[in-house]
């Protein structure tokens, strides 16, 4: 066990400071819009280690028919990435490509609500995944040239998607992975399903939604609306901050369909709206969203308040933004522990 883990006394691991160990940092790479093919460049020894780390779960006969699949189902919806993806593809020159960038296998627990002085809105982020290396190999893009101006996002080299992100002056958003429909009751036939219903889906992916509405959204009105009314090719949970204190938004959504929480939220992978059913994803879910509920919004570089169930052996980030003072810190995390150094940016509308 790392020393940035330990045992409590009723055996969960909680978070903290890391050791005297060298701990990577997450570079910050300045881009323009390309900001997956520029992050890949920058750092493509990255992306490999991460796609030798999925390969364990993925043959590698697996992930070429997954990448077939994948690229028909881009094609067939007209996604407007699908030449970036390409692009990146053939700078990879292996298997995964297509899959990793419509792959949906993570969960989260997000926070939206003013900051502790009441000043402004502020986005508290945890995302948790089973491929190891996704803290480690963590990148921020500051991304400039967008119509509606820059954002800065924690993602990594190659990835076209936005999962999660800060754009100052604007807003800040997350994405979670909303449950599992159930069709039969049982979670395999479940997952299956849900693929086959997915691939029939002629909308963007939630991760391509939210980069739209980062390179569009001039405020969060504007970005409310887009992640309300903007068909998507499968269910997911967006959580939104924007400048007032009073402009937070959880925003549950089907393929068509949303539900909207204004005011102060949380959101982990279960539905709240009335009448939606499916599987929870992740690690405990409605115990990581009671928590989340007492945490306060505060930039504490050591995320002292990162703990269990929040905290758990597929932790992968931890985020708290704030869109109106430019300001986000972020760290990665393995199932040993801390990954990587906090990353402090500021970052101010007008830069």
């Amino acid at each position: 066990m790392s020393s940035a883990m330990t045992a409590s006394h009723d055996g969960k691991q909680s978070a903290l400071p890391p050791s005297d160990a060298a701990l990577s940092n997450i570079p910050v790479i300045e881009t323009g819009p390309d900001f997956p093919l520029a992050t890949l460049l920058a750092c493509k020894e990255r992306t490999h280690a991460l796609l030798d780390a999925a390969a364990h779960r993925y043959p590698r006969a697996a992930l070429v028919a997954l990448d077939k699949v994948s690229r028909a189902w881009l094609v067939r919806c007209d996604n407007e990435h699908l030449a970036e993806i390409d692009r990146i593809g053939r700078e990879l020159d292996r298997p995964g490509a297509y899959f990793f960038s419509v792959n949906y296998e993570w969960a989260c627990t997000c926070g939206a609500a003013p900051s502790p002085d009441n000043r402004s809105a502020r986005l508290i982020r945890v995302l948790d995944w089973r491929t190891p290396g996704l803290g480690a190999n963590l990148v921020c893009a500051k991304v400039t040239g967008a119509a509606a101006g820059p954002f800065a996002l924690v993602t990594w080299p190659g990835y076209t998607g936005v999962l999660q992100v800060m754009a100052p002056g604007r807003f800040s958003a997350a994405l979670n992975q909303a449950p599992m429909r159930k069709a039969t009751g049982l979670f395999y036939m479940d997952w299956a399903a849900n693929r086959r219903r997915v691939w029939s889906m002629p909308y963007p992916t939630p991760a391509h939604l939210l980069r739209k509405v980062s390179e569009e959204a001039r405020n969060f009105t504007e970005a409310r609306r887009l992640l309300i009314e903007q068909p998507i090719a499968t269910p997911g949970i967006f959580t939104l901050a924007g400048i007032d204190p009073r402009e937070t938004v959880v925003i549950e959504r089907t393929e068509r369909e949303a539900r909207v929480r204004d005011g102060a939220q949380v959101a982990a992978n279960h539905w709240e709206a009335a009448g939606w059913h499916g599987h929870a994803r992740g690690k405990n879910s409605p115990g990581r969203s009671r928590m989340m509920c007492g945490i306060k919004a505060e930039f504490d570089p050591a995320f002292a308040w990162l703990q269990p169930p929040i905290l758990n052996d597929f932790t992968r980030l931890a985020m708290v933004a704030d869109a109106k003072e430019g300001r986000m810190i972020a760290r990665g995390y393995e199932i040993t522990g801390v990954a990587t150094d906090t990353l402090d940016l500021t970052w101010h509308a007008a830069a």
